[in-house]
């Protein structure tokens, strides 16, 4: 079986989306830190009409069979909010992405990319900054480190071998992105503490927790400082306005406001922080390995998500505006949100562990912070670049 030809064949219909993506259940049925998120949920996110991305881009998935039986999938896509970015910024004119890449063995996986990158030159591009599974604001890079442990909720896992098969397939690294792990049960260093009591001592400061009863308001407000705060990272593209309707949609179930902060500045909003429950935990009890959970199964995810507690934490975004960044007044404000939201946590959620990122390498400010609060590097995830 091993020696019989591989067939790259496009996903053309509703049969083929579903076996996209059962190919990565499949494949990853017996790596116990892979976590089987609902399969509804990922059917939705590969396709068109349900997935606000398809909107702003092109897409091709691809299926590798051997022998009749799937053995590999890939996709291909160009945002077209990418290509308007500046080159030096990341993204830029001609640069493709794929993603979602899950292989049997090397010689499926460098059959998978060749088609990609073919696809990409037919759409006109020069360059691909791969994986991206499906946006840089989804599941970004190839994880490189931290395989002895479960990612945490919207963070990918992979198979370790990939790294050497991407590398030689000819990609080099561009970029990496770290995630942050600290105990939340013990208290931050005097000297935040110390940051954070003078900020509850400035009147012009008011941190205040998103309101469910605002929900769209506060959506709209969290993604209009990331939009801003975010604008010169390396590889940003903008949030749309049917991008924030559906992850507000999507996100919402996992909502509690004390774990959402909004900080004020004399009345103006400029910085946010949202964490939420890891959601993986309960995923890999209740979901099977195909993810479709039993009826027991769902019941008891439904509650957890009504109560999530105990459950750990994991803050995949926060911004300040622009214009405060670098300032003493930014880190103050993220001190205070940590703090605040640490709090919230450990009474409200029984929550153990917090986690951070992902990180850019090079975001010192960033980097700065979780040194701070002595938290540790406990994943990596590498985006790789080509030249076609």
């Amino acid at each position: 079986m091993a020696n019989s030809e591989i067939v790259i064949t496009p996903v053309s219909s509703k049969a083929d989306r579903a076996a996209f993506v059962d190919c990565a259940y499949q494949l990853n049925a017996s790596d116990q830190n892979w976590v089987p998120n609902l399969r509804s949920e990922e059917i939705s996110k590969f396709t068109p009409g349900k997935n606000p991305f398809f909107e702003h881009a092109r897409c091709q998935l691809f299926l590798a069979r051997r022998g009749g039986s799937i053995v590999g999938r890939i996709s291909a896509h160009i945002d077209e909010l990418a290509l308007k970015q500046p080159l030096e910024q990341g993204m830029g004119p001609g640069t493709g992405n794929w993603g979602a890449i899950e292989a049997e063995d090397e010689a499926v996986a460098s059959a998978l990319i060749t088609t990609a990158e073919d696809w990409l030159r037919k759409e006109g591009m020069t360059r691909v900054l791969a994986p991206m599974n499906l946006s840089v604001w989804e599941e970004p890079g190839l994880q490189v480190r931290g395989h002895d442990h479960a990612p945490m909720v919207m963070m990918a896992h992979h198979n370790a071998a990939y790294q050497a098969w991407i590398e030689g397939a000819g990609y080099g690294r561009v970029k990496t992105l770290y995630t942050y792990d600290l105990d939340v049960t013990q208290q931050f260093p005097p000297l935040v503490q110390r940051i954070v009591a003078s900020g509850e001592k400035n009147a012009k400061i008011r941190v205040r927790d998103a309101e469910l009863k605002h929900f769209d308001r506060d959506a709209a407000i969290i993604c209009d400082i990331l939009n801003d705060a975010w604008s010169d990272n390396w590889g940003f593209v903008p949030f749309t306005d049917e991008e924030v309707a559906h992850i507000g949609k999507v996100l919402k179930p996992l909502v509690h406001p004390s774990l959402i902060r909004i900080a004020e500045y004399e009345g103006e909003p400029v910085a946010f922080m949202m964490t939420l429950p890891d959601l993986n935990g309960i995923q890999m009890r209740v979901n099977g390995r195909n993810g479709k959970p039993s009826l027991l199964g769902l019941i008891k995810l439904l509650l957890w998500l009504r109560k999530p507690k105990p459950a750990d934490m994991r803050v995949p975004l926060m911004g300040v505006r622009k214009k405060l960044q670098s300032s003493r007044l930014a880190s103050q404000l993220a001190f205070m949100m940590i703090e605040y939201i640490r709090r919230a946590a450990t009474a409200k959620f029984d929550a153990k562990r917090g986690e951070i990122g992902w990180v850019l390498e090079d975001n010192q400010g960033m980097v700065a912070i979780a040194d701070t609060i002595e938290s540790k590097v406990n994943r990596e995830y590498v985006i790789y670049e080509k030249i076609l």
